[in-house]
């Protein structure tokens, strides 16, 4: 018995030694070392052995199983580390090639402009504010030389919640906030860009909601040619160094004198065409000299002082800086206009 354990020790290497895949070395561990292998079958013939030959037959019988066995797992080893060096090998990555260019998003274009012309408006001295978008009817219409039942509220067709509150219909009621905070205690400079909502019918130049940024400027001896020099300096950044501007008498209720802004038509520098509609001119946005009874409910003496006060669309802004031609693609979210202007 124990010179036919050795013999199946030494056929088992050898078909170990032999084994080209770890299929194959299964096969030799499943055919030695198995229930219905050799070895098993040399151990029931132990009870036919005498005492002193069991125990020294066992532990060779372990011994010989243990070789095997590890055996196995040497070159079990073997063929795994050499099966990874070849993976490895045929996956190697070159580094050194451009890797593929992940698709990234951008601003939306209303967003670049609005920080551009935070920017600018930044760079003259004025700081940016904020307001709610939910306002109450004081602060929206009253406070802005609006009282109840002014026929002037009629240009703003409004979003109300209640008969008090509502959505706002411009940013305006984020200066009379400022001014209310302030109660005239000192000079404020300042602009308000936010989203604002007016009852309208949604075309190619009107939408129910849209964004708005609107400037206060109120200290001792403001003057409209101050207004003047700061639309024009902003005219001129926004649009190009060669654009005009012309003023044109205009009604707010809360500004005294007031102006509409034109800038010259860039197509046909003021020759007349389609876009300017003959003019020449294109009118941008609406502005004045802040209304003594505004500065007077805000708690400033306006025999002391004085400001002026504008107000811009940035989606018209890009509308013409860009020539978009629908005021509705700015909020339809298609990915094919909007991925024109990430470098905007």
């Amino acid at each position: 018995m124990k010179e036919q354990l050795q013999a199946l020790e030494q056929e088992a290497l050898q078909k170990v030694d032999e084994a080209t895949s770890l299929q194959a070395l299964q096969d030799v561990r499943v055919a030695y070392l198995g229930k219905k292998g050799p070895i098993t079958e040399v151990l029931r013939g132990m009870g036919k052995l005498s005492k002193e030959e069991r125990p020294v037959i066992g532990e060779l019988a372990n011994t010989v199983r243990g070789n095997i066995a590890t055996s196995l797992d040497k070159k079990k080893a073997a063929m795994e580390a050499e099966e990874l060096e070849k993976q490895l090998a045929d996956e190697t990555i070159d580094v050194s090639l451009p890797g593929r260019p992940v698709p990234t998003g951008g601003k939306h274009l209303l967003t670049s402009i609005v920080e551009e012309i935070e920017d600018l408006f930044i760079g003259m001295g004025f700081e940016v504010r904020e307001g709610p978008e939910v306002e109450t009817d004081y602060y929206n219409f009253e406070a802005l030389n609006l009282p109840k039942g002014h026929p002037a509220r009629d240009m703003q067709d409004s979003f109300y919640i209640t008969e008090d509150i509502l959505l706002r219909t411009h940013t305006s009621p984020v200066q009379a906030r400022t001014m209310n905070m302030i109660k005239g205690e000192r000079p404020v400079k300042m602009i308000c860009p936010g989203k604002v909502y007016r009852r309208d019918t949604d075309d190619a130049t009107h939408s129910h909601q849209f964004t708005q940024i609107e400037g206060l400027y109120v200290d001792r001896n403001v003057r409209m040619s101050d207004l003047k020099g700061v639309l024009d300096r902003f005219a001129k950044q926004m649009f190009g160094s060669d654009r005009e501007i012309r003023l044109r008498p205009s009604f707010f209720p809360f500004t005294e004198p007031s102006v509409e802004m034109d800038i010259s038509c860039k197509v046909c520098h003021g020759d007349g065409c389609s876009v300017c509609k003959k003019t020449g001119w294109i009118e941008i946005l609406g502005a004045g000299m802040v209304h003594p009874r505004v500065l007077e409910m805000a708690g400033y003496d306006p025999k002391e002082y004085s400001g002026f006060a504008f107000g811009m669309g940035p989606e018209r802004i890009a509308m013409l800086k860009y020539g978009v031609d629908d005021i509705r693609h700015f909020y339809t979210n298609d990915i094919r206009f909007l991925k024109q202007y990430h470098q905007a």
